[in-house]
C-alpha cells in the first residue's frame, strides 16, 4: 500500500479583530502566536497536524517557528475551547478551530487511512445511543475510515 502526503489547502482571508476578540472572550491572553495559530485554523478546510501548522506558518511569514511553542500555543488554544483535538487513523494529533464544531457535528467524517485526511461526508449521523440511567451523553463523534478517491488513484497506477 502506498503512503501519500497530502498538503491541506489554507485560505488566508484571516478577520484581524475577531480571532483576538475569541481569544480575549475565552479569557486567555492574547498572543501573536495564539492569533497567528487560531486564524491558520479557521481558515484551513481540514484539521492540521502540529506539523502542518509549522510548516503553515513558517511559509507564511517566513520565519523560523518553535515547535514546543506550537505545541503550548495548540494546548491553549483546546485547553480554552477555541480548538479541537483528535487524533487520526495514523496515531496523528489534529487540531481545528471549535467553531467549526457546530458545523461537525451535523454530518459523518471519512478518514482516509493512507493519506490521514479528513474528509467531510454530506451524510447525517446516526442517531444518540440510549444510554443507561445514570449516565451522560457529552458527545457523539461518527467516523467511517477507509482510502479516499486520490489514495485509490495513486494506489492503482
Amino acid at each position: 500500500m502506498k503512503t501519500v502526503k497530502t498538503t491541506p489547502t489554507i485560505i488566508q482571508t484571516p478577520d484581524t479583530e475577531l480571532v483576538p476578540s475569541l481569544i480575549r472572550a475565552a479569557g486567555v491572553k492574547v498572543t501573536r502566536g495564539r492569533v497567528r495559530i487560531l486564524e491558520l485554523l479557521r481558515a484551513a478546510n481540514q484539521p492540521l497536524s502540529h506539523a502542518e501548522v509549522e510548516t503553515a506558518l513558517a511559509g507564511n511569514q517566513g520565519e523560523p517557528v518553535d515547535r514546543v511553542t506550537v505545541y503550548r500555543v495548540l494546548d491553549s488554544l483546546v485547553d480554552s475551547d477555541l480548538a479541537l483535538k483528535a487524533v487520526d487513523t495514523r496515531g496523528v494529533f489534529r487540531y481545528s478551530s471549535a467553531g467549526s464544531q457546530q458545523q461537525h457535528r451535523s454530518h459523518v467524517h471519512f478518514r482516509c487511512v493512507d493519506c490521514g485526511g479528513v474528509f467531510c461526508l454530506d451524510v447525517p449521523p446516526p442517531a444518540a445511543p440510549d444510554l443507561p440511567s445514570g449516565f451522560r451523553l457529552i458527545a457523539v463523534e461518527f467516523d467511517v475510515r477507509g482510502t479516499c478517491a486520490r489514495c485509490t488513484s495513486l494506489a492503482s497506477q
